[in-house]
């Protein structure tokens, strides 16, 4: 078995996903004449064309437009699953959604989070994928809205709801903004995760950490500026959700990951897991997500065994559920890693 193909057919946990980000272009085309909303070209290839954050959080809302019935958000969520089984053998994933970019357009948020859970299910009776949900926190929301949501997350919370994360940019809005949200969410029984340091100071995970009481960090790039904050990270065994294509379009060099913060994270011990982050929106998979940022570090498979264990570890699973999972992925890891051409190096 060739490298690449391993890297694809290993066993993934994903935890850092947007489900507004996994809308296929064509769906998202699809949907718009059914609602008809104008999009910004006709052409479906180009739509997801960007080269910064803000001009992908301009399409990420425009795409989001498209989606108002139950049954446009059963549609989608169940076709990002067939995607992430299909290109990169995705076995769990903890989803993230913003509700209030739907609430705000009117789209109730049980319309919202129903349509989800029907697509969930769908996926896990078509193609065994299980799949959990985040709301996320919008960050150019105001704090009064962003507890106004988190209520009604608690108000109508199916079990596939498990907690509440945070998104948007960064750098204008930092975390405490929204300290009395997360406070009502820990309340309320949900987990917590928030994107930190992505274009922000390592002060960010101090903040998430001592303030918002969050379980893990999604992104945590610029953690790498802050000998004492990196130590705390080992020390608490952080998980950190990094995406490699989304964040180089953004912020580094989209062409060269070997440059790429991920790669010092990684050699400086911080528990690092691959995720996609907004796929089709990024042109990229969570199978291809593998593959290119291994290719570019340089990873054996020993390491991506460590990576896709420290999925594994990281997901808000019982301490049964996650001894189960480990068990069937190393079992498939050990399979896979037996077919392989050797040596493997990226």
């Amino acid at each position: 078995m060739e490298y690449g193909e391993f890297l694809r057919r290993v066993p993934k946990v994903e935890l850092h996903c947007h489900f507004e980000g996994t809308v296929r272009a064509a769906t998202a085309a699809d949907l718009a004449r059914k609602h008809d909303i104008a999009l910004p070209t006709d052409d479906v290839e180009k739509l997801y064309d960007y080269d910064s954050i803000y001009e992908f959080l301009k399409i990420f809302a425009l795409v989001s437009s498209a989606l108002i019935d139950q049954e446009d958000f059963a549609r989608t969520s169940y076709e990002s699953l067939e995607d992430g089984v299909k290109l990169g053998n995705l076995k769990y994933r903890e989803m993230f959604f913003n509700p209030t970019l739907h609430t705000s357009r009117g789209v109730p948020y049980k319309t919202v989070v129903d349509g989800l859970v029907d697509g969930i299910h769908a996926a896990e009776k078509d193609f065994g994928v299980r799949c959990r949900l985040i709301a996320d926190v919008y960050r150019q929301d105001p704090p009064e809205q962003a507890r106004e949501m988190v209520e009604q997350v608690l108000e109508h919370r199916p079990d596939e709801l498990i907690g509440l994360g945070m998104d948007g940019a960064e750098a204008p809005d930092p975390p405490e903004k929204f300290v009395d949200a997360y406070r009502l969410a820990k309340q309320g029984g949900l987990r917590l995760t928030a994107h930190a340091c992505e274009d922000a100071p390592a002060k960010n995970i101090t903040t998430c950490l001592d303030v918002l009481g969050i379980e893990r960090i999604d992104h945590g790039y610029h953690v790498l500026g802050d000998d004492a904050v990196v130590q705390r990270c080992l020390d608490e065994g952080l998980t950190f959700t990094v995406c490699p294509t989304a964040t180089a379009v953004c912020y580094f060099d989209p062409d060269d990951l070997t440059k790429h913060p991920i790669r010092e994270m990684a050699e400086r011990g911080l528990k690092i897991m691959l995720n996609s982050d907004d796929p089709t929106m990024f042109h990229t998979d969570i199978g291809s997500e593998y593959d290119r940022m291994t290719r570019a570090a340089g990873w054996p498979p020993e390491r991506i065994r460590e990576f896709v264990l420290n999925g594994v570890d990281g997901a808000w699973l019982s301490d049964d559920e996650k001894r189960t999972m480990r068990k069937a992925f190393e079992q498939e890891l050990d399979e896979l890693q037996a077919q392989l051409d050797q040596p493997a190096r990226a």
